[in-house]
């Protein structure tokens, strides 16, 4: 959670209630007395993520001679739109270049993570994730993609449920060459 304001639950618990109340539902019911502390937990959970942690989540690196692809793919992850409130999930797909740097796996799930559990939208989330890398690790490249599935365009207005959206973001040598991107997205793909 961005700790920039202090997290007040009986602020949010009051406000989910007025919420609530305004379409009309009876909070004294049995199945929605605690509903407000669940969303308020929820979303407590949901948006856990801090800036401020995005770069020392890679503080660990080991020195390692290793020039070739370091690839993770497949590390799933849940985030809020920005834009409606609602969930978007799915997979991340890392790819860089070491430069005589190597981070421990664990660290680059961590990162997306801490990233995801921002209010996002999933072009920045893209961006973000691979330029923490490129400045913290000081790779010859770094390649971010992430396939999304978003609740906002699934169970609402236009309800096109299974639809995803695939964001990238290159960074040197995947920008500039063509080889080493193709390389990277043939990886992913073969999953």
């Amino acid at each position: 959670m961005n700790q920039k304001n202090e997290f007040n639950e009986k602020n949010a618990i009051s406000g989910i209630k007025i919420f609530l109340e305004s379409f009309g539902l009876d909070l004294k019911s049995d199945g929605l007395s605690d509903t407000p502390k669940r969303i308020v937990k929820a979303y407590k959970e949901f948006l856990s993520g801090d800036p401020a942690l995005n770069k020392e989540i890679l503080a660990t690196e080991f020195v390692e001679e290793y020039e070739d692809m370091v690839n993770i793919i497949d590390i799933p992850f849940i985030s809020i739109c920005e834009h409606h409130f609602l969930p978007f999930w799915g997979k991340v797909h890392v790819s860089y270049l070491p430069k005589g740097k190597v981070v421990g796996l664990s660290k680059i799930a961590r990162l997306v993570d801490n990233v995801s559990k921002q209010p996002q939208i999933q072009e920045r989330m893209t961006r973000q994730i691979a330029q923490i890398l490129q400045d913290v690790l000081e790779t010859d490249g770094v390649a971010v993609v992430v396939k999304g599935e978003h609740s906002c365009l699934s169970f609402r207005g236009i309800k096109k449920t299974g639809a995803q959206l695939i964001t990238s973001s290159m960074k040197g040598n995947f920008r500039d060459d063509a080889k080493t991107r193709n390389e990277f997205m043939s990886m992913i793909t073969l999953n």
